[in-house]
């Protein structure tokens, strides 16, 4: 067997982020990334073991269903059980990070550039007095009664491939330019629900956008407010953008087997080159293959 080939890893997990000063790494700060790998080093006894995630996520936004990759030398698929990594790293990882599936991924396979969609939903609680102090770290309370029918009707206004550069913070060279497939709200007695879906997400985008939905919902702003913001192309002072911890990453879907390396062909040419900083974290980070397009900013 060649000592330069390699398979390629596929791993979903879940975390906790109110701990984590969000997904990458960063020097000197707790991340997701650096948590994962450092585990990963542990188990496959190697120096290194970068890895590409579907999505970064930002200080406090949580996971149930992240996606990564990472290559290991064929070599050493002799003596690892991939089925076995779960366990292992469960033994390793911190109580705030869990690793829930672990397989040999197809050819092709690409955790950023392969993915279909991602959906996030966002929590939020207009109770009287306040969010069940068991579920404070994943929804966000708002003091003002909501309208889930105003908040739904302005959500739709929104759909469809539009630059959302009002909702986006803006990087240079980065398109703001986004498919928003799914944006809905649903209620359960206190407990309010806005699941989002889209092929990739900007910078800030779906917080703001929940913040633009919550003032509509709440009566502060009229139904089309929301879509004029986005016609104007502008930040507007007036969209808040909401805290992170009401924010869930829930599932990154893929195409078939067959389908992945076109996917990932057509990925790359949209989205353009990587960047070289983190969203969200305000420093500088070395170039990575985990960059860009599927990031959720906070």
């Amino acid at each position: 067997m060649d000592d330069t080939e390699t398979v390629r890893l596929r791993l979903d997990l879940a975390y906790d982020g109110t701990d984590f000063s969000g997904w990458a790494a960063q020097p000197g700060r707790r991340t997701v990334q650096g948590e994962l790998e450092q585990a990963l080093c542990r188990i496959l006894r190697r120096n290194a073991t970068p890895v590409t995630v579907a999505g970064r996520t930002d200080a406090g936004v949580h996971a149930r269903g992240q996606v990564v990759h990472l290559d290991v030398p064929a070599a050493e698929l002799e003596r690892l059980d991939v089925a076995t990594l779960p366990r292992r790293l469960g033994g390793v990882l911190p109580p705030d990070v869990r690793v829930h599936a672990a397989g040999v991924a197809p050819p092709g396979f690409d955790a950023r550039f392969a993915a279909l969609w991602r959906r996030y939903i966002y929590r939020v609680s207009d109770a009287v007095g306040g969010v069940d102090p068991l579920r404070r770290r994943d929804v966000l309370w708002h003091r003002r009664g909501l309208d889930v029918d105003r908040m739904c009707a302005a959500a739709r206004l929104l759909l469809g491939e539009h630059d959302f550069a009002a909702y986006c913070r803006k990087r240079p060279g980065a398109s703001t330019v986004r498919e928003l497939q799914s944006l809905h709200w649903e209620r359960d007695g206190d407990l309010l629900f806005g699941t989002v879906r889209a092929d990739a997400f900007c910078h800030n985008m779906v917080r703001a956008l929940v913040g633009a939905l919550l003032a509509v919902g709440d009566g502060r702003r009229d139904v089309d407010w929301p879509r004029r913001v986005l016609a104007a192309g502008e930040r507007d002072s007036a969209v808040h953008v909401v805290p992170a911890h009401g924010l869930t990453l829930e599932e990154v879907r893929y195409p078939g087997p067959e389908e992945l390396a076109s996917r990932v062909a057509t990925t790359r040419r949209r989205r353009g080159p990587l960047p070289e900083t983190p969203d969200g974290a305000g420093t500088p980070n070395a170039p990575r293959s985990d960059s860009g397009s599927g990031t959720m900013g906070a």
